[in-house]
C-alpha cells in the first residue's frame, strides 16, 4: 500500500470534485430580469410563484418563502404559539438552529437521543421518554436527507396533542413511506443556504397544509401584519423575515434541476455503498426501503476498532490529504456553552441544567460519524471510485497516523 499523502506520499486525487452551487444561463437571465424590473425587495411575484411551486413539490398546500432556514424554525414555533414555560423536543445531533430557535421563543429545548442505525435521526423511544406535561412540540431532523422514523412520532404527537415540525433543511425531495418531506408534520422547514441541495446562497421556506398555521407564519415573518390587511396594520408581534426577489429568481432554476440531480446523487450513493462494503474499519448506515433519500450528505462511521486507534479528525485530515475532503460532523449540542445552566437561566429565567444528560448514542455518533458533501455525489463513477480508493488507502495505512 502506497504511503499516505499526509506523510509525503502521492495523493489518490488531485482534481476538484464538482463545484457547488450549480447555475446556468437561465439563472443569469432571471437575475437580469429582477435587476431591470427594479422590484428587488420582498413579497414579490417571483417569491409568491416559487413558494407555490415548492409547496406542490413537497406535497403541501401552502409555502412561505423566508430569509433563511434558521428563522423558518422560529417562525413556525411562534405561529404554533410556543413560548415561555413550554418545552420542545429536539435531537442533540443537529445544527444549532434546531435548538436555538426554541430558545428564541422563550421555550426550553429538551434533548432526546438519536438512533445510530437510522442516520443519527432522533429515536422515537427517546422522544416518548422525554415528553412531560410542558411539552408542546417535537422537531425531528431529517439528518443528511434521511427522514426520521415518523409514524411513531406522529402517533405520540396525536396521543399527547403535540405539534410536529419537520426540520427538513437537508431533505429537499426526500420521502417517507410515500409521503414527501414537507407534508408529514404540521409544518416543515427547509433551508436554501449555500451548501444545501437547493441553494440561493441563503434563504428558506416553510410548508404546511393548514391555512390557519400558514397565515400565522405569514404574520410572524411580515412584521405582525395580517394577510389582506393594510400595510400599516400590525396586530401581532412579528419581524422582517421575508425573502428577496433575487433569492426567489435563483431558486426557480434550482427547483427545475433538483429531480435530475437527485437521480445522480442516488445512483452515486448506491455505487459508493457497494464500493465501501467490506473495507475494514468502515461501517455504513443500513439503507431503508421505506424512504427516498435526498443525500445531502453521505454519512459513514468509523468502527470501534478504528476509533480506538485514531480520532476521526486525524482520520479526516489524512483523507483530505488524499484529495478526498470530508467533514467531522456535528458535536453534541447539549454540551455547548449555549446550553450550560447559567446561560439558559439568563435566557429563560428558569433553572434548566443539561449537564447531567445521558446521551450515549449522540456521543458515539459524534466520535465516529464522518460525511461527504452532496456535491461529491454529482460527479461520475471515477469520482466515486476515487472516494472509495482514498478510504481504502487511509484505513490500510492506519498505523502511520498519530
Amino acid at each position: 500500500m502506497p504511503n499516505l499523502a499526509i506523510n509525503g506520499g502521492e495523493p489518490v486525487r488531485k482534481k476538484e470534485f464538482p463545484r457547488w452551487p450549480v447555475y446556468g444561463k437561465e439563472d443569469k437571465a432571471a437575475l437580469i430580469e429582477v435587476l431591470e424590473s427594479r422590484k428587488w425587495g420582498t413579497l414579490g411575484p417571483r417569491a409568491r410563484e416559487f413558494q407555490e411551486k415548492f409547496a406542490a413539490f413537497a406535497g403541501a398546500k401552502y409555502g412561505l418563502c423566508v430569509s433563511n432556514g434558521t428563522v423558518s424554525l422560529e417562525i413556525a414555533l411562534r405561529a404554533m404559539e410556543i413560548g415561555p414555560g413550554d418545552e420542545v423536543i429536539v435531537p442533540p445531533y443537529t445544527f444549532v438552529a434546531t435548538a436555538s430557535s426554541v430558545l428564541s421563543t422563550g421555550a426550553a429545548p429538551v434533548f432526546a437521543d438519536v438512533d445510530l442505525e437510522n442516520f443519527n435521526c432522533i429515536d422515537p423511544a427517546a422522544v416518548e421518554a422525554a415528553i412531560t406535561p410542558k411539552t408542546r412540540a417535537i422537531v425531528p431532523v431529517y439528518m443528511a436527507g434521511c427522514p426520521a422514523d415518523m409514524d411513531p412520532i406522529l402517533e405520540l404527537a396525536e396521543k399527547k396533542g403535540l405539534f410536529v415540525l419537520e426540520d427538513a433543511a437537508q431533505a429537499h425531495g426526500a420521502e417517507y413511506r410515500g409521503r414527501k418531506a414537507g407534508s408529514i408534520g404540521n409544518a416543515a422547514s427547509f433551508s436554501f443556504q449555500e451548501t444545501k441541495n437547493m441553494s440561493a446562497g441563503e434563504g428558506g421556506i416553510l410548508t404546511t397544509s393548514s391555512r390557519e398555521l400558514w397565515e400565522r407564519c405569514w404574520t410572524v415573518h411580515n412584521t405582525g401584519r395580517v394577510p389582506g390587511g393594510a400595510w400599516y396594520q400590525h396586530e401581532f408581534l412579528g419581524s422582517n423575515h421575508r425573502m428577496t426577489e433575487w433569492q426567489a429568481a435563483i431558486l426557480h432554476g434550482q427547483l427545475t434541476r433538483l429531480p435530475e440531480q437527485m437521480k445522480t446523487r442516488e445512483s452515486n450513493a448506491r455505487l459508493l455503498y457497494r464500493l465501501l462494503e467490506g473495507i475494514e474499519g468502515i461501517e455504513l448506515f443500513p439503507l431503508r426501503n421505506d424512504c427516498k433519500y435526498a443525500w445531502h450528505l453521505f454519512m459513514f462511521k468509523l468502527g470501534e476498532q478504528m476509533t480506538s486507534r485514531v480520532d476521526k479528525r486525524t482520520f479526516a485530515a489524512a483523507l483530505a490529504a488524499e484529495g478526498i475532503p470530508t467533514e467531522p460532523g456535528y458535536v453534541n449540542l447539549a454540551g455547548q456553552k449555549l446550553f450550560d445552566a447559567a446561560m439558559v437561566r439568563r435566557l429563560l429565567n428558569r433553572p434548566t441544567d443539561y449537564g447531567g444528560l445521558s446521551l450515549p448514542a449522540t456521543e458515539k455518533a459524534c466520535a465516529s460519524t464522518l460525511w461527504f458533501s452532496q456535491n461529491m455525489l454529482l460527479g461520475d463513477e471515477s469520482d466515486i471510485a476515487d472516494i472509495a480508493e482514498g478510504l481504502r488507502k487511509v484505513t490500510g495505512n492506519i498505523g502511520e497516523l498519530k
